[in-house]
C-alpha cells in the first residue's frame, strides 16, 4: 500500500505545482458533467464518440503542430494555409493532373500523393524555420507572411476552385475503422505518444524547451538554437501534411480555405492545454485533454444547432477566460512567494 500512497502524493504534488493543469481538469470536469446532465444519451453514445474520433483527428495534428511552435516561444499562423497548399498538391496527383493515374495502380498513386503532400508541407515548415532562425524575423511576422504566400500559391494553382480526388480508395482512408475505432484516430494517438516521448525523453525535446525558455542562454550552452528551430518547424510542417491528407480524404477534394476555423482553435487548445505562449512550458498531455474538451463542446454545439458565429464567440470567451484565470493564479503564487521572501 505504501508505494500507491507515495504515488498519490507525488501526483497530488504535480497538480499543485501545475496550476494550468488544475484549471484544465476543472474545465474538463465541468464541461463533461454539464453535457452529461443536459444531453444525457445524445452525448454519451457510441455513435457520438465515434463521430468525435473522426472529427478530432485532422484537427489534432494541427494542434500538436501549433503546440510545438509555441513551446519554442513562437507561433505558426501558416499551418492552415500550408495544409491547404499541401492538400492541393496531393489532389493534383490523385486527379491525374501530373500523370495519367490509369496507367499505374491506385496504391502507387496514393503513395505518390502522400509523399508529395508531406514533402510540400515539410518544405513549407522548413522555410518558416529558416526565416525565423536565419533571418531573425519574429515568428508571428514570418508565418503571417508565409500564410499569405502559401494561400496565394494555392489560389494561383487552382484559380480558387476545388480539385476533386479521382481515386475512391483514397477517399475511404479517413472512414476506415479497427474495432469501430477510426484508423486516423489511432494514428493521432500514436503521434501524440511519439511526440510526447521526443519532448520528454530526448535531447532534441529538451532543446525545444530550452529555446522557449531562454534562447540566449542556449547559445552559451553550446546548443545551436537555429538548428533546433529549423528542425522544429520542419516537424511542424510534416504534422500539417498528415492533417492535409486527412482533410482531403474526408471531403474528397482540396481547396484553399478548408479548415480556416482551425487557426483560432489550435491556439485555443494549446493555451487551454497549458502551453505557455512565451514558450518553454507545457505538456502534450494537457493539449490532448484540451482537444477533448474542445471536441466535446463542438459536438454539443452541433446537437444544440448553434450557428458558426455563436461558436466563435464561445471560443473567444473560453480562450480569454482560461488566460485570465491562469494570470490571476500565477499572480497569486508570485505574491505568496514574495511575501515568504520578505518574511525570511
Amino acid at each position: 500500500m505504501k508505494p500507491t500512497h507515495e504515488k498519490y502524493h507525488k501526483f497530488n504534488g504535480i497538480l499543485k505545482n501545475d496550476t494550468n493543469m488544475l484549471v484544465l481538469l476543472g474545465v474538463f470536469t465541468t464541461v463533461t458533467l454539464f453535457l452529461g446532465i443536459t444531453l444525457k444519451g445524445k452525448f454519451f453514445s457510441i455513435n457520438n464518440f465515434q463521430s468525435m474520433a473522426f472529427q478530432i483527428s485532422e484537427f489534432g495534428f494541427l494542434a500538436i503542430a501549433m503546440s510545438l511552435a509555441m513551446l519554442t516561444g513562437g507561433i505558426d499562423l501558416s499551418i492552415v494555409a500550408n495544409a491547404g497548399l499541401s492538400g492541393i498538391i496531393a489532389a493534383f496527383v490523385l486527379s491525374g493532373k501530373f500523370f495519367n493515374i490509369e496507367s499505374v495502380s491506385s496504391g502507387v498513386t496514393i503513395l505518390i500523393a502522400v509523399l508529395a503532400a508531406l514533402a510540400c508541407s515539410t518544405l513549407c515548415g522548413l522555410f518558416n524555420g529558416i526565416l525565423i532562425s536565419k533571418l531573425s524575423i519574429p515568428p508571428i511576422l514570418a508565418t503571417l507572411g508565409t500564410m499569405i504566400l502559401y494561400t496565394g500559391i494555392g489560389m494561383a494553382l487552382t484559380n480558387g476552385e476545388s480539385v476533386r480526388v479521382g481515386i475512391r480508395e483514397f477517399s475511404k482512408l479517413s472512414s476506415k475503422t479497427l474495432f469501430d475505432i477510426p484508423y486516423i484516430f489511432i494514428l493521432l494517438v500514436i503521434t501524440f505518444i511519439i511526440v510526447s516521448f521526443i519532448l520528454s525523453k530526448t535531447k532534441f525535446g529538451s532543446e525545444i524547451y530550452m529555446v522557449g525558455q531562454n534562447s540566449v542562454a542556449l547559445r552559451f550552452s553550446g546548443v545551436d538554437a537555429e538548428k533546433v528551430l529549423i528542425k522544429t518547424y520542419a516537424m511542424i510542417g510534416f504534422l500539417v501534411g498528415i492533417s492535409s491528407l486527412i482533410i482531403i480524404s474526408r471531403v474528397n477534394s482540396a481547396r484553399m480555405g478548408f479548415g480556416d476555423t482551425y487557426q483560432l482553435q489550435t491556439i485555443l487548445v494549446a493555451v487551454l492545454g497549458g502551453i505557455d505562449p512565451d514558450g518553454g512550458k507545457g505538456k502534450l498531455f494537457g493539449v490532448a485533454l484540451g482537444i477533448t474538451v474542445l471536441q466535446f463542446l463542438q459536438s454539443a454545439f452541433t446537437i444544440f444547432q448553434f450557428t458558426p458565429y455563436s461558436k466563435k464567440l464561445i471560443w473567444g470567451i473560453l480562450l480569454l477566460a482560461v488566460m485570465i484565470t491562469n494570470f490571476f493564479i500565477d499572480n497569486g503564487k508570485s505574491l505568496k512567494l514574495s511575501r515568504k521572501i520578505k518574511a525570511n
